[in-house]
């Protein structure tokens, strides 16, 4: 049988033999041992609260919290029908009678009490308020926090996966801190209950011992009230070990190493407290009538221990400022060459902007930076190229640029302190009113300490990496195309050879080279089409390749290809809505298409031209205020001059050719363009 199956069983039979022992009398060497048990509960408890790095690797403690209250209780209920029956409850509770309080019923009480006071004065009403406080944080931190998962995920900080899991973890503390907001009630009747219980004993066991044993009241209290002393200790003990671990449990902050680890590596940093606090001892034995001895010994210890340990941080800053190698001059020709170097993917940031990118201050954009390109190359199909982060202080403060290739492409604003918030209601929030960089959305820049009140009202919150971080993969996926190197095609072509080697033979057997590749993955990236799938895409590009080596019948051959995986990236739960071209219109822009070096397009007057644009733009408008993004279908040798006209007018709109349409979508018309009279094309 596995643990995991004796964890089913073994754990309900525990508790259900506990809920037993309230009504079933238990002999003295079994409650011995139920006792020892419940001490070493206690500890158990304590030492695992410690050993913890955060509270939601020990999850299961209120339940934990509630079982071992019940089984004390249950403890506490078999000792009192002992002790009342037979004036003996084991070699535990008689030992801590005698040998524990010295045999002495005051002294006994005296201590019960202390301890009760410690446990539900201190450290029970304590981790009470902890318990509320913490889970009322927790819950009204969720919606940030789930707002923050977001955004990492629309940035490419962390996949599908990382984003399930954090979130399963914020609704696991939720709950977590939840039950012991409630389980905290459970340690703080059990100190009540304690009190109870021994007065009761002790006013029952001075009865029995009077009334039915006939004993005289100094005999009585002799043995009744000692037994009743030594098993409020036993009951009391274990009682305070789990209010500690409660205690332990709801005020442990996440950290690298358990407790002790934490606590001594904390402290270590503090060496020059612990010198003076040294010093100050040392002090204190001067005053008259204080003994010198120990005042002098803590002194001296903790002034040398605080010596040490700063000599061990100096060592260690040595160490960690010494460079393993020579810095390279600024002046060397490798290092010229790599200033003049025109980058082909580049992010400035202005001088106060910097801090986004030290990790000491928090920074993580270069590790968003570095998330998102794992993102677009499985989004779009490439590795885009490494992006070069550095600051600038001719750019006005708060301002940072992304250039392609040297040719700014994007600037935008992130001034520190503040956050972006993008709402219906953007007059109630203070701030500077600007337009979001990315979708052109009217937005405010607030202060930081509005987030979390802003979040609660709906609104959407960007942090300034995330802002950042979007900006520059919405230009990435815009200019893809003129990312994509002829080394970067090289070596996908290469890895198409490993896996299908007979794919690139037959494009050398097509005298296909790099450069006519490149041009067709270019043009896919520049429509927005993704070309992870190179095979099928190197496959149409060598069979057209003995036809024609025309680059845009390169490209519709591709895009025919693979043209039900374009069209269904654009569907809706298999619906497709497309915008068509009336077909007198159509057939006069066929005849007005002229072949060009470039590829082909539209011969047509500017102003023709124009109005075809604006009734394209109207349709696509009308349809997107409903709802629907559609697309522009048309005939396949229309398409590439279409598309180049469109894209002016529309740059996110798809242009696709009937040959693209995949069988499995059914299709929807939600507008036609028609130019109504023909002459003019």
């Amino acid at each position: 049988m596995g643990s995991n199956r004796v964890a089913q069983i073994g754990f309900p039979i525990a508790v259900v033999a506990v809920i037993a022992m309230l009504v079933i009398p238990l002999p003295a060497p079994i409650l011995d041992v139920m006792l020892t048990c419940n001490i070493a509960l206690g500890v158990l408890l304590v030492l695992a609260s410690m050993n913890v790095r955060r509270a939601l690797d020990l999850s299961a403690f209120p339940s934990i919290l509630l079982v071992a209250t019940l089984f004390r209780l249950a403890l506490n209920v078999s000792s009192t029908r002992l002790i009342l029956l037979h004036a003996h409850a084991g070699a535990v509770i008689a030992s801590f009678g005698s040998f524990v309080v010295g045999g002495s019923v005051v002294v006994g009480l005296v201590i019960f009490m202390i301890l009760a006071v410690i446990q539900f004065v201190v450290i029970t009403n304590g981790a009470t308020r902890v318990a509320e406080v913490g889970a009322r944080f927790t819950l009204d931190a969720m919606p940030g926090k789930q707002m923050a998962i977001d955004a990492d995920l629309n940035a490419g900080i962390i996949t599908e996966e990382d984003a399930k899991r954090r979130r399963q973890e914020i609704a696991a503390e939720a709950d977590f801190y939840g039950a012991m907001d409630g389980a905290s009630k459970f340690v703080k009747g059990d100190a009540i209950a304690a009190v109870i219980i021994t007065m009761i004993n002790l006013i029952g066991g001075l009865i029995v011992g009077v009334v039915q044993k006939g004993m005289s009241v100094t005999e009585a209290i002799q043995t009744y009230s000692l037994l009743t002393v030594g098993e409020g200790l036993v009951s009391m003990i274990p009682a305070l070990l789990v209010s500690i671990s409660s205690g332990l449990i709801v005020t442990r902050a996440a950290g690298d190493g358990d407790l002790g680890t934490d606590v001594v590596r904390q402290f270590a940093r503090q060496h020059q407290a612990i010198k003076v606090g040294g010093v100050a001892m040392c002090v204190m034995a001067l005053v008259p009538g204080l003994p010198k001895a120990p005042f002098l010994l803590i002194g001296a210890g903790s002034w040398f221990l605080g010596r040490k340990l700063e000599r061990e941080a100096a060592r260690i800053s040595v160490i960690g400022d010494l460079e393993p190698e020579a810095v390279e001059s600024p002046d060397s020709p490798e290092s010229l060459a790599r200033d003049m170097r025109v980058e082909p993917l580049e992010l400035e940031l202005a001088f106060d902007l910097v801090d986004l990118v030290d990790p000491s201050n928090g920074g993580d954009l270069l590790e968003r930076v570095r998330a998102l390109r794992r993102k677009l190359a499985l989004e779009l199909g490439i590795v885009i190229p490494t992006v070069r982060t550095r600051d600038n202080l001719d750019l006005p403060a708060s301002t940072y640029v992304i250039k392609v290739h040297g040719v700014e492409l994007g600037r935008g604003e992130a001034p520190n302190g503040c956050v972006l918030v993008i709402a219906d209601d953007l007059d109630t929030f203070p701030g500077r009113a600007v337009t979001e960089p990315v979708f052109g959305l009217p937005a405010k820049w607030v202060p930081v300490e509005l987030r979390t009140q802003a979040e609660h009202r709906g609104a959407t919150v960007v942090d300034r990496a995330s802002m950042v971080t979007t900006h520059l993969a919405e230009i990435a996926r815009r200019h893809a195309g003129n990312l994509l190197s002829r080394q970067d095609v090289k070596a996908l072509v290469d890895l198409v050879k490993q896996t299908d080697p007979a794919v690139v033979d037959e494009l050398n057997g097509a005298n296909i080279t790099l450069a006519e590749v490149q041009r067709v993955l270019q043009d896919l990236l520049e429509d927005r089409v993704a070309i992870r799938d190179l095979v099928r895409i190197l496959e149409a590009i060598g069979e057209r390749g003995r036809v024609s080596r025309d680059p845009e019948q390169l490209l519709e051959a591709v895009r025919a290809a693979i043209g039900p995986a374009i069209s269904g990236a654009h569907a809706v739960d298999g619906r497709l809505s497309v915008i068509t071209i009336d077909p007198l219109t159509e057939q006069g822009m066929l005849g007005a298409l002229v072949a060009g070096s470039d590829g082909s397009f539209l011969g047509i007057e500017p102003e023709a031209a124009e109005a075809l644009g604006q009734l394209v733009l109207h349709e696509v408008t009308r349809a997107e205020q409903t709802g629907i993004s559609p697309v522009l279908v048309c005939s396949t040798q229309l398409r590439p001059a279409l598309a180049r006209l469109v894209r002016s007018v529309s740059p996110n709109l798809a242009v696709l050719s009937y040959a693209e349409i995949g069988p499995q979508l059914n299709i929807e018309t939600v507008g036609t363009v028609n130019l109504g009279n023909t002459a003019n094309v």
